[in-house]
């Protein structure tokens, strides 16, 4: 294929730290000129916006000089996104009323969507799931999100809301004390609270600890292994009950987290299987995502090329 032939899209990521841009080849997907942006969500909506449109048409110039054929710009963003691609939520990302599709097609042909189904579909298209006939994938981070992919198509649901797997709370009374609780699993497994929990067992801990300080300091620390093997039980026992209801194929898990391996991995993995119901389904495949940082950018850009027939 000559370079006149050549198929690309422009992928946008916009998450709560950074904002990755590069532009992905079509059959390949593979990332070509990558860039890339703090987002600093306080400035407010516009300014992360126009910081996003920068980017996308600094990326959409970079493809035309090459003489590729840039079919779309697609957006991925942690955020609920319903199936005309209007931003419906404000976590933090401030979209919600802001024409971002509308904006996004002055450069190109355009299509928004939230961050987990694109990386689970860019893990269907070129990653982990390729070739699997239904699949759960799950984000780690931040937040924690899910999705299911049947076909080679993600499940979004009636609103564009099938994604909140780990935000509201499971209301239960404790055994022990008579007391109501009501535990969220995204305040006890997700980055920032596997940091926050670490901090409250170890005051004099520095103000800036990251949950990569709290896998560094679980070499030596018994307490920071103890938080990360109860968040990693924690989130087991969750996607044990996707896999429950759903019965995929597989699943895959992404994320800063999701990717981070050693104890965290182990301990989850283990939950996840303890927890599954049927033993015919309790050794199915749990996958780390194959495409790494890059799947939501590039799903982004795998959502074009859906839209657009190629795929």
């Amino acid at each position: 294929m000559s370079n006149n032939e050549q198929i690309a899209a422009v992928g946008l990521d916009v998450g709560g730290t950074k904002i990755s841009a590069g532009v992905v080849l079509w059959p390949s997907g593979e990332v070509r000129f990558r860039q890339s942006a703090s987002t600093r969500p306080e400035r407010g909506g516009e300014a992360v916006l126009s910081s996003a449109l920068a980017l996308a048409a600094a990326s959409r110039e970079q493809a035309i000089a090459q003489g590729w054929k840039v079919t779309g710009v697609g957006l991925g963003v942690a955020e609920l996104v319903d199936a005309e691609g209007n931003v419906t939520s404000g976590q933090t990302i401030r979209w919600q009323g802001l024409p971002v599709r509308l904006r996004l097609s002055a450069i190109a042909p355009a299509a928004v969507e939230s961050d987990v189904r694109a990386g689970a579909l860019a893990e269907s298209m070129f990653g982990a799931a390729r070739g699997c006939e239904s699949f759960v994938y799950v984000t780690v981070g931040t937040g924690i999100s899910s999705c299911l992919v049947q076909r080679g198509r993600v499940f979004a649901g009636h609103r564009g809301n099938a994604l909140v797997m780990a935000s509201s709370p499971l209301s239960t009374i404790c055994t022990h004390c008579g007391a109501t609780l009501h535990p969220v699993l995204e305040d006890f497994a997700s980055g920032p609270a596997i940091a926050a929990r670490y901090k409250l067992l170890r005051p004099t801990a520095a103000a800036c600890v990251r949950a990569e300080d709290v896998f560094r300091a679980a070499e030596y620390d018994a307490g920071a292994a103890g938080v990360l093997r109860s968040a990693g039980e924690s989130l087991g026992v969750s996607v044990a009950f996707l896999v429950n209801v759903l019965d995929p194929e597989l699943v895959v898990v992404g994320g800063g987290l999701g990717l981070a391996g050693g104890l965290y991995w182990r301990a989850f993995e283990s939950s996840a299987r303890e927890h599954i119901w049927s033993k015919d389904t309790r050794d199915l495949p749990i996958l780390p995502a194959a495409l790494g940082v890059d799947a939501g950018l590039v799903g982004a850009a795998a959502v074009v090329f859906q839209k657009a027939g190629a795929a």
